[in-house]
């Protein structure tokens, strides 16, 4: 049982069962959108506050609750911060097309491949400062097993596999054939390369599932246990994690109704069918959030992995889900900085982290020192620095199928818009992003 779990039997939480799912129809038969109210007084602060223009943010939550009502998804949950303080945590729109159940900020989502950042990047950078381990240590140093199908493998590096310059495919239908741990550790053992270490960029849950079994070597701790105890405890995002309770199913956004595999509606299980045939527990899939929750993550790196103290019954704007009594410095400054930059020419790559580039999620006027992931299930996390500005932007556009791509458009206008919603700092469109 993971801690999560653990956490949700004390809390004691209602148990619930699924809904049943129903493909949207048209446009005026989608969930009523509804742009909510902050759960809590004094959870949002005035934009002015922190030269954000009110008038250009509710322009924000218009274009979310149309692109819900044209079924770009059932709902969405959205945090947006500036300096600190919050000026949108919100929900929009429904859990499901066919419960109607209000999205909150504390709807929880399948991250799908946020997880490669939140949890997998997060744990490295630990280990990264503690000095355990470095960027550029050969896999095999860790994983002696691992360059069984290939002899290349000998020289792929830690650094590699973070920036997808390993030479690994993208990903295998493992799950058809595959189910548990070891069956996969042997598969990827097995693999060969598809190219030269260090010389193509290939997006690669393979090489983010090695990374976390290079994590679980070092530490001697299943995946979840090290993000638990390391990151989400410390920082009160109490709501993250893998394998959610069934107790936590009424706040559970449902994904796909899956009928390559599993033949049903997924809710409260990993969408990627990978992860869900390793164990649920992955290095690239697996964890589950709320947008409470990320805007306290996005706010520990744009403050250079330092939270400060909160009280969550008067949190004044800040990112507080759960009260911390005392600041929280998690990850040395130095370290994202080196982590949330560009790692090379390249490509877009950072360590774990993606930047802006081309007709990005991140919209065209995020700065090219932003950095963020975005995650198959219509999840994705951005942070500018230059504007000091997050955007957390949940949906499970998957719901019910993941043929559905309205939430391409969707994510790159609420991405712009908030960045127009910067009083202080003139939108400017970034170069090659148009």
């Amino acid at each position: 049982m993971s801690s999560w779990r653990r956490r949700a039997v004390v809390l004691g939480w209602v148990a619930a069962t699924f809904s049943a799912c129903a493909r949207p129809g048209p446009a005026q038969d989608a969930p009523p959108g509804t742009a909510g109210t902050p759960p809590t007084a004094g959870v949002e602060v005035d934009p002015a506050t922190v030269d954000m223009d009110a008038a250009v943010l509710a322009r924000l939550d218009s274009t979310l609750l149309a692109a819900l009502a044209d079924s770009a998804a059932p709902g969405a949950a959205l945090a947006v911060g500036r300096h600190g303080r919050l000026v949108r945590l919100r929900g929009y729109g429904a859990l499901d097309w066919a419960d109607r159940t209000p999205v909150g900020p504390d709807a929880i989502y399948d991250l799908a491949s946020l997880t490669k950042v939140v949890g997998t990047t997060t744990a490295v950078m630990l280990l990264v400062d503690e000095g355990r381990l470095s960027l550029d240590d050969r896999v095999v140093e860790h994983l002696p097993w691992w360059s069984r199908g290939d002899p290349r493998k000998a020289q792929v590096t830690v650094r590699q596999l973070l920036i997808h310059r390993a030479g690994l495919p993208a990903f295998r239908r493992w799950f058809f054939e595959l189910e548990g741990r070891e069956a996969y550790r042997e598969a990827i053992a097995d693999e060969a390369l598809e190219s030269d270490p260090g010389t193509a960029t290939v997006y690669s849950d393979i090489g983010v599932m090695t990374v976390a079994l290079i994590v679980e070597a070092l530490t001697g701790e299943p995946l979840d246990a090290v993000l638990d105890a390391g990151v989400f405890e410390p920082l009160g995002m109490a709501d993250t994690g893998f394998l959610p309770d069934d107790s936590l199913l009424p706040r559970i956004a449902p994904t796909e109704l899956d009928t390559l595999w599993r033949g049903s509606l997924v809710r409260g299980r990993v969408h990627d069918e990978n992860a869900d045939a390793y164990g649920g527990v992955a290095g690239h899939a697996g964890l589950f959030s709320t947008a409470a929750d990320l805007a306290v993550f996005a706010d520990l790196l744009l403050r250079g992995g330092r939270v400060l103290a909160c009280d969550a019954a008067a949190p004044e704007g800040r990112p507080c889900p759960r009260s911390r009594p005392a600041p929280v410095e998690l990850v040395d400054s130095q370290t994202v900085a080196l982590f949330t930059r560009r790692a090379g020419p390249e490509s877009s790559r950072a360590l774990g982290w993606d930047t802006p580039s081309g007709r990005s999620s991140a919209g065209d006027l995020f700065s090219a020192r932003s950095f963020g992931h975005t995650g198959f299930t219509g999840t994705s996390l951005w942070m500018d620095p230059e504007r000091d500005l997050f955007v957390v932007l949940l949906t499970n556009r998957v719901n019910p199928t993941r043929d559905n791509t309205r939430h391409v458009p969707l994510r790159r206008a609420i991405h712009d818009l908030a960045a127009r919603a910067v009083t202080d700092v003139p939108p400017d469109p970034r170069e090659g992003g148009n």
